[in-house]
């Protein structure tokens, strides 16, 4: 990916971990690796397929990493690559923007 195809940091930052899913499963991987199912039931929303889609596209970019386990059957799980991790950082300041936007500063 070539940075010259942006127009500005943002417009690439947005393409990696923009739209509806990606950050929120980056969100739920933030504390260690899920199964495919775990990731579905906390995002009840989202269907498989989209869910297969958004997995894929940050597998893509590097932001995650799939890891297939020899078992029957076969067992799926996905987890943060460096640099999914720091992506974290990011994650909270805008949790943290969100809790002073809501009002009251509580937690959802």
């Amino acid at each position: 990916m070539k940075r010259d195809e942006y127009e500005c940091p943002l417009a690439l930052a947005l393409e990696m971990i923009g739209g509806k899913w990606k950050a929120l499963v980056l969100y739920h991987l933030r504390k260690g690796a899920l199964r495919t199912g775990v990731l579905k039931r906390r995002l009840p929303n989202i269907t498989q397929k989209m869910l297969t889609q958004v997995l894929r596209q940050l597998e893509r970019d590097e932001l995650i990493k799939r890891r297939v386990f020899d078992t029957v059957p076969p067992r799926v799980e996905y987890s943060l690559t460096g640099l999914g991790e720091s992506v974290k950082p990011v994650l909270s300041a805008i949790c943290s923007w969100s809790y002073v936007y809501a009002g009251d500063g509580d937690r959802f």
